[in-house]
């Protein structure tokens, strides 16, 4: 049984092929664990969800911010923007299945002890509180109340953590955390602007695993969304979006139970034209 971490695929749904072929993944044997943004961007869309849906158990996936995005579209409070390509799944037949399989993936995973989210973590969450924050979220979206919530969900305020929070402000923050996050202050202060590389961190701000004092600093964490990271050499963050959808490659990662310095990296180059 192997297990192999994938970064975001958005769309491209031949590189997936390409890449699950290269390490010969099977269903009845292995599992995937997809760190979100599974749409959007990309050329198919559609095949991509049909694929994973089959897969079932064997592929378990976090939602992104484009993967939310396309709720928003399907329920008619977002507007499709240049560059967007969801209209394969808008106008599929079974388009409402697909929304419904996709709404209830979770924001977070922890397992074969590591953290996984789509975005980052707060400084000041622990895994425990991390899990349990998400979790609050995809009940939302679980539930019958899920439109209302994702009519609301989108803003960037507020913009810090706070335990008194209540209702959207505190469901905002976890969903802006969880899928959007890239550079914060040391007290966890989020900034969305800017989604170059490290080097060009806005005064004041840092990558959100950098920050002094991260409560889960000593926990694998697992993560996509920054494709201009770039290689990021560490093992306690495990950077995995390779940019596929901008003409570079989908990397898989699979996981040792030796630990973070035995994960072997594969690469596949993304072919597909949006």
């Amino acid at each position: 049984m192997a297990l192999y971490l994938i970064g975001d695929i958005q769309g491209c749904n031949a590189a997936l092929g390409t890449l699950t072929d290269k390490i010969q993944f099977s269903p009845s044997r292995d599992t995937l664990y997809l760190l979100g943004d599974l749409v959007n961007r990309g050329p198919d869309n559609l095949g991509v969800l049909r694929r994973l849906q089959q897969w079932g158990s064997s592929a378990k996936c976090l939602l992104g911010n484009h993967d939310l995005n396309l709720l928003g579209i399907h329920l008619g409070v977002r507007q499709q923007k240049p560059g967007d390509t969801v209209n394969d799944v808008l106008q599929a037949p079974d388009r409402t299945a697909l929304i419904d399989w996709l709404r209830h993936q979770p924001l977070a995973l922890f397992e074969q002890n590591t953290l996984m989210v789509h975005a980052g973590v707060l400084p000041q969450w622990s895994v425990t509180q991390t899990m349990g924050l998400a979790n609050e979220v995809s009940s939302v979206l679980k539930s019958a109340d899920w439109a209302d919530f994702v009519r609301q969900m989108y803003g960037n305020l507020p913009v810090m953590w706070d335990v008194s929070l209540q209702s959207i402000d505190r469901l905002r923050v976890i969903v802006n955390a969880l899928t959007r996050l890239r550079f914060c202050t040391p007290q966890g202060e989020m900034e969305f602007a800017h989604h170059g590389p490290v080097e060009q961190a806005p005064i004041g701000y840092l990558p959100w695993f950098e920050a002094p004092n991260r409560q889960t600093a000593q926990t694998t964490v697992a993560f996509g969304h920054w494709s201009s990271l770039e290689k990021l050499h560490r093992t306690d963050v495990l950077a995995l979006d390779g940019g596929c959808v901008w003409g570079r490659c989908l990397t898989a990662l699979e996981l040792d139970a030796r630990g973070p310095g035995q994960h072997q990296q594969i690469h596949v180059n993304c072919q597909d034209k949006r």
